[in-house]
């Protein structure tokens, strides 16, 4: 709700704070007091058209400051613009209008934009008077609303619909897709016959380079291994001979140098390594196959696994089988598309009467609800003047949509034969706002907008039909912060918080003063509107009879 509103030097206004409270607050004064500046004041708060015209003469520039209780959605808009959050529950926004054109906004006290203003605005009040863009003017406000009354939830349509999108998204990425399939899938399927056919294993890396080396230089290894294995173990004297002789000799001395004894065993260590080397030699010379059929295989091989490497940009035999691994799969997956679309269509199809069997019932409940409402409001109409008046809910099929499959608008008929024409067409006057407080007051416990504010809500209305908005603007705080300016005591009556606007002239200028009353003051207001002055006399007495018996209902 709005708590504050505080004016610096807008119009005739100098200074001025209103401070507004829960349930219906009025605001009353003489015609050309300041009234329409403050209800001003608060639409430059909610992000209206600023104009430096209206800024008091003399001033560089005029100041709004509004506070607003905070809300789940108002606190939502802050964190997703970036902006403070509000402390102790409070919303604070602040406009400057500089006398040299241009606006500046601070919110929370941080810089922000009139855009961000309005977005906030749809959450916080909803002015009704001329040049007013009220929401309930909207085509989705009204839907909501109606959904509201009906009691319908949306929560079957949603899931459906949620669900047809989904499907519909799948599909539209697959068909997406689709362009150069065929070519990427030949592709494809070259290069995973192509791998396949190589039959890659890891021993194609180092092991197969190192058969290779061996199978192609086979003659000189075995040349060479040869002369090793006689060296070490020939006819003539070998090594391994050698130290066994070394060995006896070093063991004959040991017994009169004790070194000896360290020689002799080092020497047989080397005559067992010598042994064994030579049997290593002859057993891996053996396995050389030196046959050219083999060489060749090994050759074509190898040539293969290069070829390879070089063709898919690879450097291991190992990336070669990861990268088959993936063509495949990719393959699969490109290969079960027709497969994948059929699936994803039918499921489409499913979708979409889930969506027709929810959107039916809902707008069986839309009907049903349509009518109650079109009645009530009619009602409510009756009692505020509109003796003849019609108002309906008008509803036409659409294409399924995320709100359902209605087009729904508000019509009204303020005299017979005049036709219905939609909420938005009606020019803005109080005959708007009375039509615009029937249907708030059907529709209060399901309006979530925490303050309604009424302007020119009695005009061309007389005394009884004035006591009649009083009744429903009292009835509508039950749910709302109600704010009305009015000229009908009938209506000001009715009022938890009465704010009076006077103005006064000092030094040649023209001051405005808005401040709270009760009691007597309030006694001398209503008689003000009552056409009386003062508060003795008859008007006086009539005064307080209606605070009495009316305001009295208000407390």
């Amino acid at each position: 709700m709005l708590k504050n509103l505080k004016v610096w030097n807008l119009a005739v206004v100098e200074k001025a704070d209103a401070a507004f409270g829960e349930g219906f607050n009025v605001i009353t004064g003489e015609t050309g007091a300041g009234k329409s500046v403050l209800l001003g004041a608060l639409r430059l708060a909610l992000g209206a058209r600023s104009d430096a015209s209206a800024v008091r003469e003399g001033a560089k520039d005029a100041r709004v400051e509004a506070e607003f209780s905070e809300t789940p959605e108002v606190a939502a808009i802050l964190d997703e613009a970036g902006l403070p959050p509000c402390e102790d529950g409070s919303l604070v926004i602040r406009r400057t209008v500089m006398s040299s054109g241009g606006t500046k906004v601070w919110i929370n006290d941080s810089s922000s934009t009139v855009q961000t203003l309005k977005t906030l605005s749809r959450h916080l009040a909803d002015i009704h008077g001329p040049r007013d863009n009220q929401t309930l003017v909207e085509e989705s406000t009204q839907r909501t609303l109606l959904d509201a009354y009906s009691g319908h939830a949306l929560d079957s349509y949603s899931a459906a619909w949620s669900g047809l999108n989904e499907a519909r998204k799948a599909l539209s990425a697959l068909d997406a897709d689709s362009s150069g399939v065929e070519a990427e899938m030949e592709m494809l399927r070259f290069a995973v016959d192509e791998l396949k056919a190589a039959a890659l294993t890891e021993d194609d890396e180092d092991d197969l380079r190192e058969r290779h080396a061996a199978a192609a230089h086979a003659a000189e290894v075995m040349s060479a291994a040869g002369g090793a294995v006689q060296a070490l173990s020939g006819d003539e004297a070998s090594a391994a001979e050698s130290l066994i002789a070394a060995g006896a000799l070093l063991r004959e001395i040991s017994r009169f140098h004790p070194d000896a004894e360290s020689w002799r065993a080092q020497a047989e260590s080397l005559t067992v390594q010598v042994q064994e080397l030579s049997r290593a030699i002859e057993d891996s010379v053996a396995r050389i196959d030196a046959d050219p059929e083999t060489l060749a295989a090994l050759d074509e091989r190898l040539s293969l696994v290069q070829r390879l490497k070089r063709r898919y940009s690879r450097s291991t035999v190992v990336e070669l089988m990861e990268l088959l691994e993936a063509k495949s799969a990719r393959l699969d997956e490109l290969e079960g598309r027709d497969r994948r679309r059929e699936e994803l269509s039918a499921e489409v199809a499913a979708r979409e009467e889930d969506v027709a069997k929810a959107g039916a019932a809902l707008s069986e409940a839309r009907r049903k609800a349509a009518k109650r409402l079109s009645e009530a409001v009619t009602r409510e109409l009756r009692g505020l003047g509109f003796l003849k008046a019609d108002f309906s809910v008008r509803m036409e099929p659409k294409a399924p949509e995320a709100d359902g499959c209605d087009r729904v608008v508000y019509v009204f008929a303020p005299n017979p034969g005049e036709g219905e024409r939609p909420l938005s067409d009606i020019a803005s006057s109080g005959e708007t706002a009375r039509l615009m407080l029937a249907v708030k007051t059907c529709l209060a416990s399901q309006d979530r907008t925490p303050t309604l504010v009424f302007d020119e809500i009695d005009a061309n209305i007389g005394g009884e039909v004035g006591r009649a908005v009083g009744e429903r603007l009292r009835a509508l705080s039950s749910h709302h912060q109600v704010i009305a300016i009015t000229h009908l005591p009938q209506s000001a009556v009715f009022a938890k918080r009465h704010l009076l606007v006077e103005k006064s002239v000092s030094g040649g200028r023209t001051s405005t003063a808005v401040c709270a009353i009760d009691g007597e003051r309030r006694v001398r207001e209503i008689a003000r509107m009552l056409g009386g002055e003062g508060s003795t006399g008859v008007v006086a007495a009539h005064a307080r009879e209606l605070l009495e018996v009316d305001g009295g209902k208000a407390s």
